[in-house]
């Protein structure tokens, strides 16, 4: 009834505190509604306060009556750290019969905390608890009371995957305990404060990586049920450099920086005498990439208990990033026609193609080539701690037959026989190398590792290629796992010229021991300049050692006998070319040079043909009185301009016979016809948060129109990737466009941009820009 008091005297508790007030009159009264809105009273206050879980605040918009508890005066207790017995006395309930459980879980998860500092993962984007296996990293965790070590039980389950399971390490128990030992999941309290307390978490560097729900499961004796509280955040784990026990670790702090940090890169291109160089954003800390990255994982069939494993998880990753055989991220097209989707030459970022992979559902994103395939395969593995580099071989074999040489068929008359030559030999190609021990492999087999993800030969029934350890491919030691025989042959096979006599069998005419496999090249660590890794994969050419290596591994090819003879050569073939070579919209010229290595004289007629455009030029006798002639071949712009498809790339064979010995002469030589850059150029000074500008200029250095050029622009940390449309580009003639922008990130950022136009591909520039923190924050305040 409204107004009605009832007192009430409780003497239960004299005494209970060392000088304790007399006993205190409680005043109970009982509002209706019109007295709702009374200030609430100060027992129920702190009762809150200390134990919010089970004292919760009600609802103000309830109908219920609401019954208001009143005191005149609460006595406080002598010791204010006697907090356990002062909570009874409130309660008239004992602390150890109050049944233990979780208000809430902290994963101190900020980017700016202690976990994602230690764990160097703060630049990722999200504020997710993002952490590295073998590493403690701690959480907080509020109780409904404080914690009883002598009493309460309490233990973490941290669950991945459809189907967790304990037996195969994707369901998790982390115990509590007093001291915490390396190599195995752990907890530990290490501060409390009242109803809060603070555990060290500790991981084994083998744990499963991916994403883990959290829960925590307490209890206060042997017979009570236990309570579960799940966290509203997830724990994402991932593979961890910086540990000595995990197989990924890297004991280099700047190759850590460039390998797994560095979200920017260079990939390389062109032959091995016009080597040209292109800024790729890798963005693994972008927004949704890691998200994307786990999303590959899930659409894989791995099952999560292989993903402990770094030679599992590479080895998935290089058959999800293309689109062959499972609806991996990206498809491949060699075809010249991109009418229905994006160039590969316009890519010039790996954000793009995943966010877009990722907000489909798992549709692969059209188009890409073996740099985009490299590009993407270095985002992802970095994004997942393992570190990881683009590499890019020049002259690189194709070898599909297993022979372990590169195979060149000619007829009786010296002309290619094209259906037989399913052998190639790229002008350069692009894969990865990833870092880490090889404990499946003999020792002295870890450290850097290839990996390929663009779809050129199935392996084990899919489009995939590697790990395989460098350090076999160097040795020839073909017949170790994954996939070294291919990648062998692409650095390393010997380039062999059989010719097929009037039988219809064939006899090897020639072999090229230095055809293949040169200037390797990635990124220098911490550096734009490229650094020649050759060393890495062969031995020094023509060097014994090199020998044994590719007469080791050819033993275990499909013609293990090809070097069991040799023949005697005293003429030569090769083609030199001037500067950087012949520049797209102008006739190519090339010097072929001859030599006579004998001292008598030889003569011989030298056939030519361009791949690309068919071109078959006409025979040319070449008399050899002296050492040396050079003879100089051009072809004009008016029969490649319409033949050439995405790297603006001719392949030139040169095959002949020396009339006097009838030596066979054959040669292949592989160039590229330059293309012009994009001009950017920052217009003022940058600051993050402030509005700037940049100039972009193109002149087409064709004398025809180009069609439907677009400009594609992006820089982290400066603005997302967008598409500018131009449209025709007249011949000759320079457009010039001013793209507006926000930084938002300060340090050293990159803007970059590329051309996307069916007739000229391979157009891109890239600028450097240093974001600068605003200046004088607040001054303009005053």
């Amino acid at each position: 009834m409204p107004g009605e008091r009832l007192a009430v005297r409780d003497t239960s508790e004299v005494g209970r505190f060392p000088g304790a007030a007399p006993p205190t009159k409680v005043e109970l009264t009982i509002h209706n509604e019109e007295e709702k809105k009374q200030e609430e009273g100060g027992c129920r206050r702190w009762f809150r306060k200390m134990c919010p879980c089970c004292c919760k605040r009600q609802n103000s918009t309830s109908n219920d009556v609401t019954d208001k508890v009143e005191y005149v005066k609460p006595p406080e207790p002598a010791n204010s750290s006697d907090t356990d017995t002062y909570l009874n006395f409130m309660l008239n309930i004992p602390l150890s019969e109050i049944k233990l459980s979780v208000c809430s879980v902290d994963l101190l998860s900020s980017k700016m905390g202690q976990n994602r500092q230690e764990h160097h993962t703060d630049l990722y984007q999200g504020d997710e608890l993002i952490i590295r296996r073998g590493q403690t990293f701690q959480i907080e965790l509020e109780l409904n009371r404080p914690f009883n070590a002598d009493n309460d039980k309490l233990h973490l389950d941290l669950r991945t995957g459809p189907l967790p399971m304990v037996s195969k390490g994707t369901h998790v128990i982390v115990p509590l305990v007093d001291h915490l030992e390396d190599e195995r999941w752990e907890a530990k309290i290490v501060e409390k404060n009242v109803n809060k307390i603070k555990l060290s978490v500790n991981s084994p560097a083998s744990a499963v990586i991916g994403l883990y729900g959290v829960t925590v499961t307490t209890s206060s004796s042997k017979d009570e049920a236990a309570t579960t509280h799940n966290s509203s955040k997830n724990i994402v784990m991932l593979f961890n450099p910086w540990c000595e026990e995990d197989v990924v670790f890297l004991d280099d702090e700047e190759e850590r920086k460039e390998y797994v940090l560095n979200d920017i890169g260079r990939i390389y291109y062109g032959t091995e005498k016009q080597i040209g160089a292109r800024t790729w954003n890798f963005g693994q800390f972008h927004e949704g990439i890691l998200e994307a990255c786990l999303f590959i994982l899930e659409k894989s069939d791995m099952p999560p208990s292989g993903r402990g494993d770094p030679v599992n998880v590479v080895r998935v990753i290089s058959a999800m990033i293309n689109a062959q055989d499972d609806f991996g991220v990206l498809v491949g097209n060699w075809s010249g026609d991109y009418s229905d989707g994006v160039s590969p030459s316009a890519w010039s970022s790996s954000v793009e193609i995943l966010r877009k992979y990722l907000s489909s559902n798992g549709t692969p994103v059209s188009y890409g080539q073996c740099w985009v395939f490299s590009g993407i395969t270095t985002t992802v593995l970095r994004c997942l701690g393992i570190p990881a580099r683009s590499v890019t071989n020049f002259q690189s074999a194709h070898d599909t037959d297993v022979s372990l040489t590169t195979d060149v068929y000619f007829d009786e008359n010296m002309k290619l026989i094209d259906y037989l030559n399913s052998d190639s030999v790229w002008n350069f190609h692009v894969w990865n190398d990833c870092w880490m021990a090889r404990p499946d492999l003999p020792p002295g087999l870890g450290g850097w590792q290839a990996v390929d993800s663009t779809p050129q030969e199935t392996s084990q029934g899919t489009f995939r290629c590697g790990p395989a350890s460098v350090n076999a491919i160097r040795s020839g030691q073909v017949y170790l796992k994954h996939d070294t025989p291919f990648v062998f042959a692409e650095v390393n096979s010997d380039k062999i010229y059989w010719q097929r006599k009037l039988d219809g069998t064939f006899c090897q005419i020639q072999s090229e021991k230095k055809a293949v496999g040169h200037c390797i090249s990635t990124k220098a660590v911490g550096s734009d300049e490229r650094a020649d890794i050759t060393h890495l994969y062969k031995h020094q050419e023509g060097s014994e050692e090199e020998r044994i290596a590719v007469e080791t591994a050819s033993r275990y090819g499909s013609k293990p006998d090809v070097y069991s003879s040799a023949m005697a050569e005293d003429v030569c073939v090769e083609v030199k070319m001037e500067g950087e070579g012949p520049m797209m919209g102008a006739d190519a010229q090339l010097s072929i040079l001859v030599k006579n290595l004998s001292s008598q004289p030889r003569r011989t007629t030298l056939h030519s043909q361009v791949a690309v455009m068919y071109y078959t030029g006409v025979p040319f006798s070449v008399p050899l009185h002296h050492t040396e002639k050079t003879i100089e071949w051009v072809l004009p712009y008016q029969q490649y301009q319409n033949q050439l498809v995405d790297q603006a790339a001719l392949m030139l064979t040169l095959s002949g016979r020396v009339s006097e010995t009838q030596q066979v002469l054959a040669n292949q030589t592989s160039f590229r016809l330059r293309t012009p850059d994009l001009n950017i150029t920052p217009l003022g000074d940058a600051f993050v948060g402030k509005e700037m500008a940049a100039k972009i200029t193109f002149t087409n250095p064709l004398p025809r129109m180009l069609k439907g050029v677009v400009f594609r622009v992006e820089g982290l940390g400066l603005q997302k990737g967008h598409e500018v449309v131009v449209g025709d580009v007249g011949g000759h003639s320079t457009v010039t466009l001013t793209e507006h922008f926000i930084p938002t990130q300060p340090g050293p950022r990159k803007l970059v941009a590329s051309l996307d136009c069916k007739q000229l591909t391979q157009v891109h520039g890239v600028a450097d820009i240093v974001v600068l923190e605003t200046l004088l924050k607040g001054y303009f305040n005053h």
